[in-house]
């Protein structure tokens, strides 16, 4: 059967594309802000083109059928998608590809590899579906390593097990989005955890990331869903007990939750299921006040609602998006049940959100499709298709790319314009023209917002990388001075070890650097990420 590949270039599979129409829209905004009359484009790498060194170590008999060194393999397998992923990608610079590629079909397999790597000194980096936009899967590491292996989980990618009664089911590590949720389909059940990369992420890389889905209150982050874990370390394998909550010690399952690859390699988990929605209500309200928009959030968030969408997008990246004009700040609402309509939840949020100067039209609550319409739909489509379009703004010429982070509520207004003015100032400093920020809240808390600004500039061609660089270290300092976390959803990887190492305590790093000696002794697991080798 022919695997469908995905680009090494860019966003998604080989075969997908932003389309003809969604590119003119993306060259006609950008020049317009930018005043630029003609795109002088780069086009996407194709494999010939890239001169890769030779592979330094080669499969034992023992792993030569699930073992590949072709060259498009490593290509696909030496970065993620960020924005630096992508100015390398486009320049054809690929001057630490893996050295092999293995795909294991079972845990023993996984085990294997790992005595193999440990026996040529070869790091080890688990793979997903490399949607990593932080450098977590890049695989030019430090260290004296002899090699390097990319270790790709897709073929264990099976619901192993359901069990109904709970609402749960063991399921393995390598599973993409829709294949998990069309195996789980047939029992009426979902893990409904919607990242914006599903399509091209597994479950192993939600863990491993601690990511966060879609749904905006509640359960944010795949923590929240995790009830156990089977992980092959270096070490041996660490499996946690099946229960709905524990209080016997520090919790092992937290301990590889977020632990991205250091600690071993999450092979599957049980995961806490909900039964699939059947009712829903959605709302776009309009405010054209920032301040009372945020204050309208910050009582609903705390109103003990807990809508499944709460998000805010102002009004510049609602025209951005070209899902608003620009004239007022967007917050979408929206609620769904499996066991009963969602209305008065909706009718009590509408209440509050009026109290703060919220508009919207009086269409009917209960369309099943109010989130695919409207200014919402729009939003929605092009929140989807934004990675898409890296590739075509990377090829413009055009930086855009996102930095998100939490802070609490009392110290966001002054925390949203230090942000805002320290973006702007940078891309001007840097690259002297006016770029333009923006902000949503991808999540909400009782406690705080989880604000996610999106930024575009226009770099010097060839001195994409340094001022990006300028840009993020300037913006990562300020968030971090003003006690934001660096990342909310993102993970650390390596582009944001550096703050990553300022807000964690030190007793905490002394004792990380303590368990990743004990379970992966020779320092072979993603080296140099989290912490040293």
């Amino acid at each position: 059967m022919t695997r469908r590949k995905f680009k090494f270039w860019g966003w998604g599979y080989a075969d997908e594309h932003a389309s003809h129409e969604e590119r003119e829209r993306l060259k006609d905004f950008y020049a317009q802000r930018f005043s630029v009359s003609q795109w002088d484009e780069v086009a996407p790498p194709v494999v010939g083109e890239i001169p890769l060194p030779a592979s330094r170590i080669s499969a034992p008999d023992t792993l030569a059928a699930i073992s590949s060194n072709e060259s498009e393999d490593r290509l696909i397998h030496s970065y993620g998608k960020s924005y630096p992923d992508s100015v390398r990608a486009f320049a054809r610079q690929f001057p630490a590809p893996p050295d092999l590629i293995i795909r294991p079909r079972n845990e023993n397999d996984v085990v294997a590899a790992l005595d193999f790597a440990d026996t040529v000194n070869a790091a080890v980096i688990p793979f997903g579906a490399g949607s990593s936009v932080v450098g977590g899967v890049e695989t030019a590491v430090s260290g004296n390593f002899r090699a390097v292996i990319s270790l790709n989980l897709q073929h264990l990618n099976r619901v192993l097990e359901v069990d109904p009664i709970s609402r749960a089911a063991r399921i393995q590590a390598g599973v993409l989005g829709p294949q998990l949720e069309s195996q789980l389909k047939p029992h009426g059940l979902t893990l409904r955890h919607f990242p914006q990369s599903f399509e091209y992420s597994t479950l192993g890389g939600w863990i491993a990331t601690r990511s966060g889905g879609h749904f905006a209150t509640r359960l944010t982050h795949i923590d929240d869903l995790v009830e156990s874990t089977r992980v092959v370390t270096p070490a041996g394998i660490s499996e946690s007990r099946r229960l709905p909550g524990s209080g016997a010690g520090p919790s092992p399952d937290r301990l590889f939750i977020g632990s991205e690859g250091i600690l071993g390699v999450i092979t599957e988990a049980w995961m806490r299921l909900q039964a699939r929605p059947r009712f829903r209500a959605s709302k776009s309200i309009r405010f054209t006040d920032w301040q009372q928009a945020t204050e309208a959030v910050r009582v609903l968030s705390q109103a003990d609602l807990y809508p499944s969408n709460c998000r805010l997008i102002d009004s510049e990246e609602a025209v951005t998006t070209g899902s608003g004009d620009g004239k007022a700040h967007i917050l979408i609402i929206a609620f769904e049940n499996a066991d009963h309509a969602p209305d008065a939840k909706m009718q009590r949020a509408l209440e509050i959100v009026a109290q703060y100067g919220g508009q919207w039209q009086t269409e009917t609550l209960e369309s099943p499709n109010a989130h695919h319409s409207g200014e919402a739909g729009a939003w929605r489509n092009a929140f989807i298709r934004a990675p898409f379009y890296r590739e075509v703004l990377t090829g413009m010429g055009v930086m855009y790319d996102t930095f998100e982070t939490a802070i609490t509520w009392e110290r966001f207004p002054d925390f949203h314009a230090n942000l805002i003015d320290t973006t702007r100032r940078i891309i001007r400093e840097v690259t002297g023209k006016d770029g333009s920020v923006s902000c949503r809240f991808s999540h909400v808390y009782p406690d705080g917002p989880a604000p996610y600004f999106s930024f575009y500039a226009l770099p010097k061609r060839g001195a994409e990388l340094a001022q990006w660089y300028e840009i993020k270290n300037a913006v990562s300092d300020a968030l971090i001075a003003a006690g934001g976390t660096i990342t909310h959803h993102h993970a650390v990887g390596r582009d944001h070890r550096r703050w990553y190492d300022l807000q964690r305590p030190e007793p905490f790093a002394t004792g990380l650097r303590a368990i990743k000696r004990a379970l992966d002794p020779n320092g072979l697991l993603n080296p140099g990420v989290l912490i040293d080798p």
